[in-house]
């Protein structure tokens, strides 16, 4: 039987933890999505035809504000603001027209609610999560992307062209930039998933080792 080796156990038992910790931090932003995606049917069911799409321009809103105003993604991410402070700002911002974040009155009150119970850092991933309901709503499937830097319009569109050469006819890209994955991309529409990281090969690399030891 092979010797076992201490520093490859560590880091395969450092990469289980991190998988478990990361599918319970990836549950909450459905949980958040589903809670909105439920407001907003209720809403269309008592008349409110344009509920959907004001949400999700509202959401686009927040999303351009995350990327492009440096001191919006601080207020969300940290982690040093009381958690009154944090909403005292956060909904001044949205209030404030010349800050230029124009949500709707049922996004406003949403992103309050996800301030309040310390879940401001996950908005980008709730965000994800509800226009991946939304888009199985409307018939479409969703890409959630993840790369280590932005994607520019060339790179959409080949990932699109990769994804209907897969099968994949009717897809909404959701995009996501996690410096963490260190190049390449990961790829996940429905339950396939597509890896092309560096991280994910570091893993691989690292479980073969534990294999040969």
């Amino acid at each position: 039987m092979p010797e076992s080796n201490p520093i490859v156990e560590d880091v395969a038992a450092a990469l289980r933890l991190a998988r478990e910790a990361r599918a319970a931090v990836d549950a909450i932003p459905s949980r958040y999505a589903s809670g909105l995606m439920a407001l907003a049917r209720d809403a269309y069911e008592r008349g409110d035809a344009g509920i959907h799409d004001r949400i999700l321009d509202g959401l686009a809103a927040l999303s351009r504000a995350i990327e492009t105003k440096p001191w919006f993604r601080r207020l969300l991410e940290d982690p040093r603001l009381p958690a009154e402070r944090q909403l005292a700002l956060m909904l001044a911002a949205l209030d404030d027209p010349q800050q230029g974040i124009g949500v709707p009155r049922e996004v406003r009150n949403f992103v309050g609610v996800v301030v309040k119970n310390r879940r401001a850092a996950l908005l980008e991933r709730i965000i994800a999560a509800y226009r991946a309901l939304d888009s199985e709503r409307r018939g479409e499937e969703t890409a959630e992307v993840v790369s280590a830097v932005p994607l520019d319009d060339t790179q959409r569109a080949q990932i699109l062209a990769a994804l209907n050469r897969a099968g994949h006819a009717r897809v909404r890209l959701v995009e996501r930039v996690d410096p963490t994955i260190l190049g390449g991309l990961v790829v996940k529409i429905g339950s396939r998933l597509y890896d092309s990281s560096i991280r994910s090969r570091l893993q691989r690399l690292a479980h073969a080792m534990k294999g040969a030891a």
